[in-house]
């Protein structure tokens, strides 16, 4: 592997160590409020903390894989496209949408008073099958945040000029970044 490093080349291995040093420390300050929140509010157990944890990740491992992948296949013009005014402006509307998907309550619901519960059984309140949803796009959300390993997973995959490559960049990275200790929640 140094070899390579010394040559230039760009490995797997290489991108997937950018990604854990992004998920070991920049992005747990990013992410860990927002998820933390989410899992610590919304779960009903362990298991479904660590459900909507996974979700969440995926959202993330998603996100880069595909952003790599349109990295590649644009070519070094996205890398630069991405750092002016209008990557900005995309990015930072995704964010917005984001958010506001998350503020928007479901019709019918309220925040009325919840019936008192019984002292010996908690409340069980009905769960529906997008309630893992905000999770994977609360994931795709952050992962937009621009930060340098992400600028610079972009250049690589623009600079591998293929999209099978720079997805693989993307996939490399975002597992990488998904050993985070958000995990320990």
């Amino acid at each position: 592997m140094l070899e390579e490093l010394a040559t230039g080349q760009v490995t797997l291995a290489t991108v997937w160590l950018l990604g854990v040093s992004m998920g070991l420390t920049a992005c747990t300050v990013t992410c860990l409020p927002f998820m933390g929140t989410w899992a610590l509010g919304r779960a009903s157990g362990q298991r479904e903390a660590y459900l909507h944890t996974f979700v969440f990740l995926g959202g993330r491992v998603t996100t880069y894989t595909v952003l790599a992948a349109l990295a590649g296949a644009a070519g070094l013009g996205l890398a630069q496209a991405l750092g002016g005014t209008w990557g900005n402006l995309v990015i930072g509307s995704a964010s917005i949408f984001a958010g506001l998907w998350l503020l928007a309550k479901p019709a019918g619901k309220s925040c009325g008073a919840v019936p008192p519960a019984p002292t010996f059984a908690p409340i069980q309140l009905p769960r529906h099958k997008t309630d893992s949803l905000p999770p994977l796009f609360l994931g795709a959300a952050l992962s937009l945040t621009p930060c340098t390993p992400l600028a610079s997973l972009l250049a690589l995959s623009a600079h591998a000029g293929s999209a099978i490559q720079g997805a693989s960049y993307g996939l490399a990275f975002g597992l990488g970044a998904a050993r985070t200790p958000i995990l320990v929640l």
